[in-house]
């Protein structure tokens, strides 16, 4: 910013101080080149032809610099055939005149006949009165006296500019640094958290960093949750599979006979917990990696391809929103949803009816029942049901965990798992919602 701040400064001084220094050295000019042309007018004003053709002045004129010799202000008439008619300041010298055309207003320029002395000269042609000869007046100054006050106002120009631009870089820094001060605030306290153990930045800090300090709380809270999950979880594995360890020491210890079967039990029990965890560790992971995005449809359809080959003479059937889209990524709703249908297909009658975006006017929801026409789940037991390990038929295979993985997926991604009784089908009905992708 300071070295973006420093370059425009220095282009707009540049370009201000050529404007500025063309725009005086021109008006002083100018104001020379006014006062060369009165002095013109007034000699063509004042010049007559006598009888002997020669050109005078019928009075003198007024500035007394043109009596005295080598003064810097000079004036000379010549024309062909006569002798040219000084002011007394030449004394002995005389001014060069650009003759062989005919000029009917003043020409100005500068010139260097005089050595040591620049000249601004005018000069004019004129025919006067009585006469048939082309005069040329030309009234000449010595630009030493212009050239030295243009030195004098670049010389105040650039010092003057010099100054300002110092002035403006030294506020410019100023400014970054004072501008910045929120940000370096924000670095501190950032280091704070680090050095004193804090979870939050709750410094006073202004509205323009007030987004950037509440998006930073937000991802320490995310990060705070998630480690907290991740304890959590890692306690309750670990509390899961204490109980099953104990089983087989004490079993494995006391050399009892039969130690095979208790392996082979708590093994299982084992199995199921560590299934739960990994899939649910799964889930939070891939939830951190960003906004999801999966079309239901093509998720039922993949699951049905799947769940047909096993249960073939089960009726399937989906209905619904083709085009819904939830915000979960597509391995985890395959996984819910492939633990609904299959528990829809295993406990029914022989029919399962899919249907997707059943409510299709919540905007921020998309909601999908899975129905069956089995025997159901009594009321009493629909919450018990989602607990790991819970089953009510235990002469199907299964683990027990579909349901628990379903509801505890589900909550990962902000959605909700609710059973009830199907009024087409008169079995189960799991309402499972999920929170809608954006458009």
């Amino acid at each position: 910013m300071m070295l973006i701040a420093a370059g425009w400064i220095t282009i707009l001084l540049l370009v201000g101080g050529l404007t500025l220094d063309r725009t005086l050295t021109g008006l002083v000019t100018r104001n020379l080149d006014d006062q060369l042309g009165y002095m013109l007018t007034a000699m063509v004003a004042s010049a007559e032809v006598d009888s002997a053709g020669e050109v005078f002045f019928n009075r003198p004129l007024g500035d007394q610099r043109f009596l005295e010799p080598n003064s810097g202000l000079y004036w000379q008439i010549s024309g062909p055939g006569h002798d040219d008619f000084p002011s007394r300041s030449l004394w002995d010298r005389s001014l060069k005149v650009r003759a062989g055309h005919f000029d009917n207003e003043p020409h100005i320029y500068d010139s260097n006949q005089f050595a040591g002395e620049p000249l601004r000269m005018m000069e004019r042609s004129i025919i006067l009165p009585g006469s048939d000869t082309k005069w040329w007046f030309v009234v000449a100054a010595s630009r030493k006296e212009l050239d030295a006050q243009i030195r004098r106002n670049r010389l105040i120009l650039v010092w003057s500019f010099i100054v300002l631009g110092a002035g403006l870089f030294l506020m410019a820094g100023i400014q970054t640094w004072y501008g910045l001060g929120p940000l370096r605030r924000v670095r501190m306290a950032i280091k704070r958290l680090r050095t004193t153990g804090a979870n939050r930045v709750t410094d006073p800090l202004p509205l323009e960093v007030q987004p950037l300090v509440e998006e930073l709380n937000g991802l320490l809270a995310h990060a705070e949750r998630q480690a907290e999950e991740a304890r959590m979880h890692a306690g309750n594995l670990a509390h899961a599979l204490k109980t099953p360890l104990t089983v087989v020491m004490n079993a494995a210890t006391a050399r009892a006979p039969d130690l095979g079967d208790t392996v082979i039990r708590e093994a299982a029990v084992m199995r199921r917990q560590v299934d739960h965890h990994l899939a649910r560790a799964r889930a939070v992971g891939r939830r951190a990696v960003g906004q999801s995005r999966a079309t239901v449809a093509e998720s039922v359809e993949a699951v049905l391809r799947a769940v047909t080959r096993l249960y073939d003479r089960t009726r399937f059937d989906l209905d619904g929103d083709r085009n819904a889209a939830v915000a979960v990524e597509r391995q985890d709703l395959d996984e819910i949803l492939g633990n609904l249908i299959e528990n829809a297909a295993k406990y029914g009658g022989g029919s399962v009816f899919v249907t997707i975006d059943a409510v299709p006017d919540d905007p921020a929801t998309c909601e999908i029942w899975v129905e069956d026409d089995g025997t159901g789940i009594p009321e009493a037991e629909r919450t018990r049901i989602f607990d790991r390990g819970a089953r009510l038929d235990t002469g199907k295979p299964g683990t027990g965990l579909g349901l628990a993985i379903v509801r505890d997926v589900a909550e990962i991604y902000g959605g909700t798992v609710e059973l009830g009784e199907s009024e087409d089908l008169g079995g189960l009905i799991v309402r499972l919602r999920l929170p809608r992708a954006a458009v």
